[in-house]
């Protein structure tokens, strides 16, 4: 009922101050489309079929310029840096988009041009925090891909980088920290008290299936779940539930005497599940960094008998380059490759026939618009009744020869 009364009046209530949109560097074009969305639902007669205008109140704060402030960090000749803003953000909400991910940005250290890493990322939004000096009414911090989000548990004398980072932006006065598919949400332990969501994208990860591929039999005699391990497993569970069909998984038997490249290699991929002969594998996982293990259980799964293989992914790095994917799929191994606009995607990667995306900037709008008017999150968190809708429409639309 909660649900239902969500998306017939999505904004019931008026927004809790002005709202306001930092879009660091290397976010700018999803800052301009997540601003534009905002403005589009302010003036728009209707902001989707079952929305108008008259349960959508205004936005106050914007300008013709819409909801984007300007804020810089500039760097000097050794490296250092200090966070600007050229605007007042007294009494704003203020939402601050960083991508950690962001390595196309660069600068010059010691007159040499220098990528910027997730350290430098994470350094220039605490820069811009603190630039705030204490005056936004709120502030919250939109991180799609959660930083050192892959430390976040202890197993030797090692530091807890990811529980640092949330404690420290909760001391700078951040209210509300929002991610995208956190490698493990329990790190929100760490701030109990404050709020912190990790935000899944699986409905835009199955529109963008469906949309790419108009054959797909979703059913238990034609297609399949796959897990790519037991830590992904939350995640396929939900996917093969949503879908309707059976679900199998790999277990990473890992040589635990060495470390090479920060974790345990991995000596064999093994399988278990019912056969996988003649259907299509959807494989889901949060990251494809160097993509070694998608691209073995590829192979795995075909040398089974798989019709298709798709990975999805919420960031894809391809850490050692496209070669390797090129091969596979010019091999029929892996079929195709999603994953989310969250973080930085090289053009080399878009171009690719093999590769599609998932537009997360309308999703990210909504999650601005709730918060700035105060509202439940509950129906953006749990995209069931959306991924139903979807998978009938596909179903009708693309009935079964």
């Amino acid at each position: 009922m909660e649900e239902k009364r969500a998306s017939e009046n999505r904004f019931p209530t008026r927004p809790v101050a002005p709202l306001g949109i930092v879009a660091m560097r290397g976010c700018e074009e999803i800052g301009q489309r997540v601003n534009d969305y905002l403005l589009r639902w302010q003036i728009s007669p209707e902001l989707e079929s079952e929305t108008t205008e008259e349960n959508l109140h205004s936005f106050y704060g914007t300008d013709r310029n819409g909801f984007l402030l300007e804020a810089s960090c500039p760097r000097f000749g050794t490296g250092e840096a200090k966070g600007m803003l050229k605007g007042t953000v007294r009494g704003y909400d203020l939402f601050i988009i960083c991508d950690v991910g962001a390595y196309q940005c660069t600068y010059k250290l010691y007159g040499r041009e220098v990528p910027m890493t997730p350290d430098e990322h994470y350094a220039d939004l605490k820069r811009i925090i603190a630039a705030a000096s204490g005056k936004a009414f709120r502030i919250n911090v939109i991180m799609p891909m959660l930083y050192e989000g892959r430390q976040h548990r202890r197993t030797s004398r090692e530091s807890l980088d990811c529980a640092l980072m949330l404690q420290e932006l909760v001391g700078m006065g951040v209210s509300n920290i929002i991610t995208f598919d956190a490698h493990d949400p329990r790190v929100q332990n760490a701030i109990p008290l404050n709020g912190f969501e990790s935000i899944m994208p699986t409905y835009q990860m199955l529109k963008a299936l469906t949309k790419t591929y108009s054959d797909l039999k979703i059913d238990k005699d034609h297609m399949m779940v796959i897990s790519p391990d037991e830590g992904a497993l939350n995640r396929n569970i939900y996917y093969s539930s949503a879908m309707g069909v059976d679900m199998g998984m790999f277990y990473k038997r890992r040589d635990y005497t060495r470390i090479v490249n920060g974790s345990n290699p991995i000596i064999a991929h093994e399988y278990l599940g019912d056969s996988v002969e003649g259907k299509d594998i959807f494989v889901a996982d949060d990251i494809i960094a160097s993509g070694d293990s998608i691209l073995d259980l590829a192979y795995n799964l075909k040398k089974r008998g798989a019709h298709r293989v798709f990975a999805g992914a919420t960031f894809a790095f391809f850490t050692k380059g496209l070669e390797a994917f090129d091969q596979a799929c010019s091999e029929g191994a892996l079929d195709h490759v999603f994953a989310t606009n969250l973080t930085y995607t090289p053009p080399e990667v878009l171009a690719r026939p093999w590769f599609s995306q998932a537009d997360m900037c309308k999703y990210m709008a909504y999650i601005v618009a709730t918060l700035n008017h105060d509202t439940s999150l509950s129906y953006l968190l749990n995209p069931w009744h959306r991924i139903e809708k979807l998978l009938k429409r596909y179903r009708d639309e693309h009935p079964y020869k």
